[in-house]
């Protein structure tokens, strides 16, 4: 994380923001006990920051059929920096690849893929991989049923007994 010096309100503001970024700063104010002034001011810092980076609709791909997710587990042959950081240049700009992941272990990355269709997704391994020289092997491991997707992340470890920011203890996804 960077310099950014985060409160409790901070967290709890955060922890929303991540679950749903549409609610309005008088609704955020309200759940966190600021004024939709000061939510404001908080989320422009979080920007500048660069702590907060994107506000996207994240699609949930149980409701688009065609779309096929892969798993990936890649080993490099030669993990000096510049391949590495060509390699992941070559991850930045494939728009299949939803997240990437270097990673310790039997694997150097753990890519996941999210293609439309058998053959889509055939292409983009072969030029992501197969094509790569620098690919030493890799394994691909077609999701069956996406549990869980998502993509927040913590701003702190829990506290044991208390419930996060805009959630109902019991509630579950």
């Amino acid at each position: 994380m960077s310099d950014l010096m985060l409160d409790d309100v901070d967290h709890d503001l955060l922890a929303l923001l991540q679950r749903d970024a549409s609610r309005t700063l008088r609704d955020l104010g309200d759940e966190v006990g600021l004024s939709p002034s000061a939510v404001l001011r908080r989320v422009q810092r979080y920007r500048s920051a660069g702590l907060l980076s994107h506000n996207v609709a994240v699609l949930d791909p149980r409701h688009v059929p065609e779309v096929i997710l892969s798993v990936c587990l890649v080993t490099i042959e030669d993990d000096t920096p510049e391949e590495g950081r060509r390699y992941r240049a070559r991850l930045l700009e494939a728009p299949e690849v939803q997240q990437a992941y270097e990673v310790s272990g039997d694997y150097d990355y753990v890519v996941v893929l999210a293609c439309v269709g058998m053959r889509h997704e055939n292409e983009v391994a072969k030029r992501l991989f197969q094509q790569d020289p620098n690919v030493k092997r890799y394994t691909t491991l077609f999701v069956l049923d996406p549990v869980r997707t998502g993509v927040a992340v913590p701003t702190r470890e829990p506290a044991r007994g208390r419930v996060p920011a805009g959630e109902v203890r019991g509630a579950t996804d």
